[in-house]
Order: structure tokens, then sequence, then C-alpha cells
């Protein structure tokens, strides 16, 4: 592959703050502007203000919560931790889908009490959050609603796709020619098969409406290769049914196959990792 002359800007940041079953959590920042939105809150305010120091990212400079679904996983903490923010005189807005809001417990409490402002999304919406561009896209999985998303700030571009059992054409247009790439690689298949939960689980997980597989994250990442693309990071790691080396391992093969230069990486359950 030939890399332009030109390296792309660097004005955006992907920071993981805990990717997994247990809780998920990601914050997009302009690191010119310092300004920051986040992706979902399923982790508790401590491990939520640990991460954020550990990053260097200041939470008073969040503009804005985007909702992907309404799974606890990426909802419990909404919360806890949007309390903590009021406490110093913030309220953001929350960036929701109806069906998702209704759907969700944990964002009918911040809404009962007064900790956010709901602001209605929708697939196919184009926002504008902390001066980056949001574009909205559909995700498959079984929720409510579920969402992935493109940002854009002064020509750097950032994808984030996570729980869907397929990329469909549509996210596949929004994760194109990004720079940082960050999508679901969640299980390997023959774990899942031989691993411990109950049958109809592992439907539901191997399903187009459950979670991508190492493989066919690979095949949607080779997919996804284009010049500006600088770094990957697997995301939504299953702690059962797949480890940290394998979904590296398999991405890592794709972009080998194609002689491409992209660094790939994990985003794990309980260590923030930060892509610049």
């Amino acid at each position: 592959m030939v890399f332009s002359e030109h390296m792309p800007p660097r004005h955006l940041a992907l920071h993981i703050l805990a990717s997994g079953s247990r809780g998920n959590a990601a914050i997009i920042e302009d690191v010119h502007a310092g300004s920051g939105v986040l992706i979902d809150c399923g982790i508790s305010k401590k491990r939520f203000l640990s991460a954020c120091d550990e990053m260097g990212f200041d939470p008073l400079k969040l503009q804005g919560i985007l909702i992907t679904h309404e799974h606890r996983d990426h909802t419990a903490g909404l919360g806890v931790m949007l309390r903590g923010l009021a406490k110093q005189g913030m309220m953001l807005p929350l960036y929701v889908s109806g069906p998702v809001a209704t759907a969700s417990e944990f964002v009918q409490e911040v809404q009962r009490q007064e900790l956010v402002e709901i602001r209605d999304m929708r697939a196919e919406d184009r926002l504008t959050i902390g001066g980056m561009g949001v574009s909205v896209f559909r995700t498959s999985h079984d929720a409510a609603e579920s969402f992935g998303f493109r940002f854009e700030a002064a020509g750097d571009a950032v994808g984030f796709a996570t729980d869907t059992g397929v990329v469909t054409p549509q996210a596949h247009e929004l994760l194109s020619d990004v720079r940082i790439l960050g999508l679901e690689s969640n299980h390997d298949p023959a774990m899942l098969k031989a691993g411990p939960y109950p049958a109809h689980t592992k439907a539901r997980i191997a399903s187009d409406a459950g979670h991508l597989s190492n493989e066919q994250s690979a095949a949607a990442l080779e997919s996804l290769l284009c010049d500006r693309l600088e770094e990957v990071v697997a995301l939504h790691i299953s702690q059962n049914n797949n480890d940290y080396r394998l979904p590296v391992r398999t991405l890592q093969n794709a972009i080998d196959r194609n002689a491409h230069a992209a660094r790939v990486q994990a985003g794990f359950q309980n260590r923030p990792v930060s892509i610049r």
C-alpha cells in the first residue's frame, strides 16, 4: 500500500476507560481544545475518575454524553458519575434515542433527577458536540436500538463501533477513512463454543444481533484499510470467550496481509488505554 506524503492531522484522541462485558466507557477528546465527549458509562465513579486521571483528561471538560444502547454494562454508572459532576456545577447533554431511553432504568433515573439535558438522537444524525462533528449510525445488536459513531475535527477522524453482530453498510461507510478505528472483536468462535455459557446465550452472541468475532472484525478491518488509518483498537473483548492476544493477532494478520502499517492494540476491561 502506498501512503500519502502528508501526515494526517492528529487532532483527536480515543481514551478507552473500560471495555468489556463488566463495564464500558470511552472518551473522544479534541486534544487542541481540551474538550471531550463521553461514550457510555457502565463503570463506577471511582473507576471513571481514576481512569480520567491516568489519561490526563479533566472530566469537567466533557461537553456531552452519547449512549450506544441501554444494556447495563454501558449505562449502570451514569447516575453516580453524573451526581458527582453535578456537585461541581455541571449538567451535561445526554444524547440518547427514544427507545433506548424508555428501555433504560439508568437513563430514566438521571432524567428524573434532572442530572442531564436529554437530547433525542437517531441514526443518520449529524451532531456538533464540543466542536466535534459526530455522525451517528445504527449497529446490529439485541437492544431497543444501538449505535456507533464517527467523530471529526480539523481534518482528523475517529470511528467507534461496538456491540454489533454485523458491520452494516451505513456503519462501513462512516467507519471508512478514519485515522483511529475502535472496532469490536468480542469472541473467538472455538472458545465460545466450548465455553461455560448456556446454548441460547452462545447463539445470541454469535448471531447477527450479537457481537463480532475476531474473524468477523478482521474481515471488516480489511475492507476499511486506507492510507489514513494509523491506529486500531479491539473493543469489548470477552473475558470468558477470548483473550487479549487473540484479537490483536487476528487483526494484525489482516493488516499484514495487506502490507499496511497500522498498529493494533486491545482495549482492556480493567486498565485504561489512550490512542492518540
